[in-house]
């Protein structure tokens, strides 16, 4: 069966955007709308900002100007990747035939061979980008700058904006989450959607303190003392600030800001995507299948004084 079926399939342009969007838009900070997204855009996007002085001035009879406008941008530039694989159709056969026979715990079943191999590595590109939205260094093939290391260059975050990073422990990163909050500026503090976007490792230290049986005030039984069975994967927050865990993110590293101050542009429908499955038993009657993506993304933030950022060191201040 394996050598006489052909899977050759091809989608290219807005055919491709239902995968590609499968690859970019599944990454957890996106899925779960941790950032702005900017579809469609075909090699750069500008981000204004817009600033004011005091605009509230005392009234008269002539029409005169109150407050000084300042528009600057930063500019979102797309970066062209691809997906180049080859896979044995021998190795995946019968997980895709169980999955479309009802034997698996999957709830989406894949109509084809084909998209089950798409899905397959969808998920994976998915996993890379969500590491090179926070952590990507332009440097390593296959990734982008991301939040990281834009922020690690940029001369307009304010000094008292960055907050040095240590690694945490359940023992201290109540009073590591209490240095983040005190550099807040007042301008954003309050601020609706703001939250504290922090990695995997913060979150699970921060978990543990709650579990109680420590310090820091936290009480022996920990969150309405249940201990350490406190948590069901719900809500965190500090302060009461939402905290977003941001699994991209490196282990010492948090910022705060707001989704609408932070951008991911792609070209889920340009005609520039391409999603190919081709099987090569026509070719060298091998079960060999090579399955082609190629797509654009980038990221971007706004304002840099509206963010916050611990545990990343700023070379230009």
């Amino acid at each position: 069966m394996a050598t006489t079926t052909s899977i050759t399939t091809t989608y290219a342009g807005q055919n491709a955007g239902k995968y590609i969007s499968a690859a970019l838009l599944s990454a957890n900070s996106l899925e779960n709308g941790g950032l702005t997204i900017l579809p469609n855009v075909l090699y750069k996007q500008v981000v204004n900002n817009l600033a004011v002085d005091n605009v509230l001035k005392n009234g008269s009879c002539d029409f005169t100007a109150t407050s000084t406008v300042t528009l600057t941008e930063r500019v979102l530039t797309l970066e062209d990747f691809q997906v180049n694989l080859q896979l044995c159709k021998k190795d995946y056969l019968n997980t895709w035939q169980a999955i479309e026979q009802g034997f698996s715990a999957h709830k989406t079943v894949p109509k084809s061979f084909a998209d089950y191999l798409i899905a397959l590595v969808a998920d994976k590109v998915a996993a890379t980008v969500e590491v090179n939205i926070w952590s990507g260094a332009n440097a390593t093939a296959g990734a982008f700058d991301g939040f990281e290391v834009l922020l690690a260059a940029d001369a307009a975050l304010p000094t008292a904006n960055e907050v040095a990073g240590a690694a945490v422990s359940a023992s201290t990163i109540i009073v590591e989450l209490g240095k983040i909050v005190d550099a807040i500026p007042a301008a954003l503090y309050g601020k609706e959607g703001l939250r504290i976007y922090a990695s995997r490792s913060i979150v699970k230290a921060y978990i543990r303190a709650l579990g109680g049986f420590g310090t820091s005030g936290l009480g022996g039984n920990g969150v309405n003392a249940q201990g350490t069975q406190w948590y069901t994967d719900g809500s965190l927050s500090f302060d009461g600030i939402p905290i977003f865990m941001a699994s991209g993110m490196t282990s010492t590293v948090a910022i705060v800001t707001y989704p609408e101050n932070l951008f991911f542009g792609c070209s889920v429908l340009s005609d520039l995507n391409e999603v190919k499955v081709i099987d090569m038993a026509d070719f060298d009657g091998s079960q060999n299948v090579r399955l082609v993506m190629r797509m654009s993304m980038g990221i971007q933030y706004g304002n840099v004084a509206d963010i916050v950022t611990y545990g990343i060191t700023n070379s230009a201040n």
